[in-house]
């Protein structure tokens, strides 16, 4: 736990440490060569340094310990505020490149000069930037080999945004490079700026998805995303599995922080059980899920009778009768695997 905090803090610092030097870079170089690319490319790098910033703060908060107003910690704040870090690459990064070339595009023609200097800072920035995204996509495989997830599912169903956030970061930031590139080198080309505003449009856009990605997941967090899948029917199929369970009625899980998840069953237990025997089955059964299950820190377990018509309608509401959703029938409702 302890090393991937520190893999996570790592991660951001060279982030943000290699984003505030190529953003000087590239101001400078726009700044020589007029390039609407080259001042987009500087203003979301440095977009890319406040996003940092912001990520660094979530780390902190987040590892506050729980307290009496905050009884399940403050896991949750490390999704606030990379929220946020999604919005500050939409509202600085993305609306600039976006203004810069239209602005390009139907204003008067501009002349590139020193285009030499536009194709050595954005050389420069990629073999840096490279260092970067090396750094995150080590961690995401990382994180990934531990789950036991592929690549793709670790980017889907990861609950620590800082790793993910600096890859997709960094991934955008790589392809805004070869973008750039192509608008100085056909502006130079063709004599025309038009390309030099299309490439700035082009960085903008692709902020903007990558903004709306990331906005998107980390608003899923913060809301109470379930756990994953794998996670899920692993704790239902380790409380099937108990003696003492005739059936799991419903089962809701929910991500309160990096590594912490919630997890409430509703479970029949064996009516020959006396309610002493019933107290050490639940303590019993969250304490083996917690072994079993790192990611397990909070588990509340309720006897009930599988037959209760209205807890059946709710569970039936949440997830509903269809192929893949379990139901009260089997005796494992609340497993969907929908986000």
């Amino acid at each position: 736990m302890a090393q991937e905090k520190e893999e996570s803090t790592l991660t951001v610092v060279l982030a943000g440490s290699v984003n505030l030097l190529i953003a000087v870079l590239k101001l400078v170089a726009g700044l020589v060569t007029g390039s609407a690319a080259m001042l987009s490319e500087a203003v979301h790098s440095f977009a890319d340094t406040i996003t940092e910033v912001l990520l660094l703060t979530a780390l902190r908060v987040s590892r506050r310990p729980a307290d009496r107003a905050h009884p399940f910690g403050y896991g949750k704040a490390r999704y606030f505020w990379s929220l946020l870090a999604a919005v500050s690459i939409f509202a600085s990064g993305a609306m600039f490149a976006l203004y810069e070339g239209f602005s390009t595009v139907f204003g008067e023609a501009e002349e590139q000069t020193s285009p030499l200097v536009a194709y050595l800072v954005l050389a420069g920035a990629f073999v840096l930037e490279s260092v970067s995204w090396g750094q995150a996509l080590r961690q995401v495989r990382r994180d990934a080999a531990e789950q036991g997830r592929t690549f793709r599912h670790q980017l889907r169903y990861s609950d620590d945004p800082t790793a993910t956030t600096v890859f997709y970061e960094d991934t955008a930031a790589l392809s805004g490079l070869l973008l750039a590139f192509a608008g100085v080198g056909l502006h130079q080309l063709t004599g025309s700026s038009v390309w030099d505003g299309a490439a700035s449009i082009a960085i903008g856009v692709l902020l903007a998805g990558v903004a709306f990605l990331l906005g998107r997941a980390n608003a899923a967090l913060l809301i109470g995303r379930q756990a994953a899948p794998d996670l899920v029917f692993g704790v239902r199929d380790h409380l099937s599995a108990a003696p003492e369970v005739d059936a799991v009625v419903d089962l809701q899980t929910m991500l309160i922080g990096t590594d912490s998840v919630l997890v409430c069953a509703r479970v029949d237990f064996d009516d020959t059980l006396t309610a002493g025997d019933l107290e050490r089955v639940c303590v019993r059964l969250a304490g083996e899920l917690q072994s079993a299950h790192n990611d397990v820190t909070e588990v509340f377990i309720e006897p009930v009778p599988r037959t209760n018509t209205d807890l059946r309608a709710a569970v039936l509401a949440r997830y509903g009768e269809r192929p893949g959703v379990s139901t009260m029938d089997d005796g494992r409702a609340g497993s969907s695997t929908t986000d």
